[in-house]
C-alpha cells in the first residue's frame, strides 16, 4: 500500500469558488485604503495566488505593501472564505470524495498537506468529513509556512513506505524532486504547466488519479 500526500486546494478542492469572491472584497478593503485602482480582477488573474502560503501570495501580489497590511488582508480573506464554507458555498471537484473513497478502501494512508492556514484546514474538515478519509493532516501554518518538501521530513518520519505526492503546483512537486518519490501533476488545478513538468504522471480529473496509484 502507498501513502499518498494530497494537496488540497486546486487538487480535491474547487477553491476558487470561495477565495475568488472573498478576494474581489479584500481588493475593494484595499482600494479604500488606497494601495490600489483595480478590484475587478477576473478569474484567471485570481486563480495564480490559490495554492501559494498566504507569506508567498502578498509578497508577491503587494511587495512593497506595509507588513501589517498584509498580515489585516490575509486575515480578512481568511475569514471571508471561512464564511462561505459555513454559508456551503465550498465545493470539492468532480469525483474527489469518490476517489478518496476508493484509495481509503483499498488500504492506502491518505496525507493532507495544503499551504493553508489551520483554521481553514479545519473548516475543510468538518464541512466535507475529511477524516473519513485522511490519516493525516498538515498545513504549513503550523510550520511558519515552510516549503511542503521541508514537513515532508516529519511526515515520512511517522508514516513508513512508499510515497507519492498529488497536487497541482510546484511546491508539489519540490516535494517529490527533492525525496525522490514519484508525482501526479493534477492539470485541472491552478498551476501551470510548467510547475508540473517534472511529474511522472498528469491527471485531467480527480477520476484519472487513481490509475496511476494502480500502476
Amino acid at each position: 500500500m502507498i501513502n499518498i500526500i494530497f494537496d488540497y486546494d486546486g487538487t480535491l478542492h474547487d477553491s476558487l469558488k470561495i477565495y475568488a469572491p472573498a478576494f474581489r472584497s479584500c481588493c475593494k478593503m484595499i482600494a479604500k485604503d488606497g494601495f490600489i485602482m483595480q478590484t475587478d480582477y477576473s478569474n484567471d488573474e485570481i486563480k495564480k495566488w490559490i495554492g501559494m502560503d498566504a507569506k508567498t501570495m502578498w509578497d508577491t501580489f503587494m511587495p512593497d505593501l506595509p507588513h501589517e497590511y498584509k498580515d489585516k488582508y490575509s486575515a480578512f480573506i481568511g475569514n471571508e472564505m471561512l464564511t462561505l464554507i459555513n454559508e456551503g458555498k465550498a465545493v470539492l471537484y468532480d469525483g474527489a470524495e469518490e476517489l478518496l473513497g476508493r484509495l481509503k478502501a483499498d488500504g492506502h494512508k491518505l496525507i493532507f498537506l495544503s499551504n493553508c492556514k489551520r483554521s481553514y484546514m479545519e473548516a475543510h474538515i468538518n464541512f466535507f468529513k475529511l477524516n473519513r478519509f485522511f490519516d493525516g493532516f498538515y498545513c504549513t501554518e503550523d510550520y511558519d509556512f515552510s516549503p511542503k518538501y521541508e514537513i515532508f521530513n516529519e511526515i515520512k518520519s511517522v508514516y513508513e513506505g512508499t510515497y507519492i505526492a498529488v497536487g497541482d503546483r510546484k511546491s508539489d512537486m519540490e516535494i517529490a524532486e527533492k525525496h525522490s518519490i514519484k508525482a501526479i501533476g493534477c492539470t485541472y488545478g491552478y498551476g501551470d504547466l510548467d510547475e508540473l513538468k517534472n511529474a511522472n504522471y498528469f491527471a485531467n480529473s480527480p477520476k484519472k488519479i487513481i490509475e496511476y496509484i494502480k500502476e
